[in-house]
């Protein structure tokens, strides 16, 4: 099994649609991402795939049912399912969303915002280091993209900063997310990086976004289902000038398209990672 660290190249969503396609030729992909719960399962097809693939690939978990920012500790249960993944198949990065999903039991199939304030702060780095402790590493957080404004007292990136500085855990930053939350916020999208704790970022995610048109103006929608778009794309830029290179995964969980589109993709993040690197060397 291959546990080097993942290196400072794009990777891909694992689809099931794409397994044989991967098979046949394994070395198309530098490394692969999975969300967690979609292998909560004991056995199967799923592990079959996924055994054989991270038996040659670098791998990174990422989770979408933690509920971290809920008011309720994460469920144990669900806790225990992912540490025994994590265990499993030893994955380089793990991370969770700055977002909830359950509230007294009920899960809702989406990411909700917080209110970055102290109260809130402070019971989702409660949460954030119950979850460290259980898997035995730290974790890295997802910024998310937001719809509307809450009454929050901090900034989104001094809420990460604090997060990360009280629990050790590292950023994932999510540069769509960071476009279409600017564009539904009326906020500038390079204010918004620059005041994210970049020197915290392991991971960084893309994904294409839908624009639409309402009568109280435009919404941008985080569906992953397209390519990135070119705004995304000249943020990423500047993300990198920032971060230095760092792993870099395409999303996209919606429509999904051909492997040699996804890995396409991928290709356009490696040419701006090395051009990233040779301007840091120059």
């Amino acid at each position: 099994m291959i546990t080097d660290k993942i290196p400072p190249v794009a990777g891909v969503g694992l689809k099931p649609r794409h397994f044989a396609a991967i098979h046949a030729a394994p070395r198309r992909a530098a490394w692969f991402e999975i969300h967690a719960e979609n292998y909560f399962c004991a056995g199967g097809p799923p592990h079959r795939h996924l055994t054989a693939i991270r038996a040659d690939h670098p791998l990174s978990i990422h989770g979408i049912g933690l509920s971290l920012g809920g008011a309720a500790r994460p469920d144990r249960a669900h806790l225990d399912q992912l540490a025994a993944l994590v265990r499993r198949y030893e994955p380089a990065l793990v991370s969770e969303h700055l977002a909830w999903c359950a509230a007294d039991g009920v899960y809702l199939n989406d990411l909700l915002p917080l209110a970055y304030d102290e109260t809130t702060l402070e019971r989702f780095c409660r949460h954030v280091a119950e979850v460290q402790d259980a898997l035995g590493r730290p974790i890295l957080i997802e910024n998310p993209s937001r719809y509307l404004s809450l009454r929050d007292d901090m900034s989104e990136g001094e809420f990460i900063a604090q997060a990360c500085a009280r629990t050790g855990c590292g950023l994932l930053l999510d540069v769509n997310n960071i476009v279409v939350s600017a564009g539904n916020l009326g906020l500038n999208a390079e204010t918004i990086l620059a005041g994210m704790p970049l020197k915290r970022a392991g991971e960084i995610h893309l994904a294409g976004h839908s624009l639409h048109r309402t009568d109280a103006g435009p919404i941008r929608v985080d569906d992953h289902g397209s390519p990135v778009r070119p705004e995304v794309w000249r943020l990423y830029d500047r993300a990198l000038a920032a971060t230095g290179a760092l792993p870099t995964l395409i999303e996209w969980d919606n429509a999904v398209p051909d492997f040699a589109l996804l890995l396409a993709e991928a290709g356009k993040a490696d040419r701006r990672i090395a051009a990233s690197q040779s301007r840091h060397v120059a």
